[in-house]
């Protein structure tokens, strides 16, 4: 018990070292520096070390906003860090057969595959298969090498974030008016913010419809689009229930929460 207890301190200092280094980093590159995807009392632990650091910040991401396992970004304190975009990759794994698979069957296979733990976030399981959350690094070799798991046949896709199904996802219901169907109007009733600012998003290529990048804040939508903007969720355009004597138009959205 001596020797792991000895082991554990060890390893406990190594990565504190490797937290120290990259704060280091940060300051000495000017930019911003990554860990691998930590569990909770690693990240305090983290934090602890870098509360020390002066000219640092530091945030975490994992994908969405319950995510257990994340990465923390460590940056110069001058950066605004909605600039800094996450270091985040999402793959869907589908099973050809529609066979329901364990959360273990999925991390199994892939760790099989010489993968270290620390380079995946959370694994979403769903009946059709599993979502995964990992570094942009590995996409390429797991969509070349992943090929089955648990002697069953699966796909994998890139998805973006939006895509993502955590469980108890929760849901905002927002019914009001909007002058135009247009995509910067009702963008801007579901994540709300002013057409101007939501223009300014659209011009800027951070927003999606359906999963597709939307350049014009003139495009009409119609009931069922998804518009997505990457760290910010989705709004489902739900429906429209009629038109004011104002001429103003009745929408239903959904926002992803």
């Amino acid at each position: 018990m001596a020797d792991l207890n000895h082991n554990n301190e060890t390893e406990r200092k190594r990565f504190l070292a490797q937290i120290q280094d990259l704060g280091e980093r940060a300051l000495k590159l000017q930019e911003p520096q990554w860990t691998d995807f930590l569990e909770p009392p690693e990240r305090e632990q983290a934090q602890a070390v870098l509360g020390w650091n002066k000219g640092v910040r530091y945030h975490s991401v994992g994908g969405y906003a319950k995510a257990e396992r994340r990465r923390l970004v460590i940056y110069p304190d001058y950066y605004i860090v909605e600039t800094i975009q996450p270091a985040l990759a999402f793959l869907e794994i589908t099973v050809k057969n529609g066979e329901l698979l364990s959360h273990r069957d999925y991390l199994g296979a892939i760790l099989g595959l010489g993968i270290k733990r620390e380079k995946l976030g959370d694994l979403l399981v769903n009946p059709k298969g599993c979502q995964l959350i990992l570094v942009p690094e590995l996409v390429d070799f797991l969509k070349t090498h992943l090929h089955k798991v648990a002697n069953q046949p699966v796909e994998l896709a890139e998805i973006d974030p939006e895509q993502l199904n955590p469980p108890e996802q929760r849901e905002k219901i927002i019914k009001s008016t909007v002058a135009s169907l247009r995509l910067d109007a009702i963008a801007g009733l579901g994540f709300g913010e002013s057409r101007t600012k939501m223009v300014r998003e659209i011009r800027s290529e951070r927003v999606k419809v359906n999963w597709k990048v939307a350049k014009n804040p003139d495009a009409i939508l119609e009931p069922g689009a998804v518009i997505s903007i990457r760290g910010r969720g989705r709004v489902v355009f739900k429906e429209i229930t009629g038109t004011s004597k104002k001429g103003r138009i009745g929408v239903v959205l959904v926002r992803m929460l």
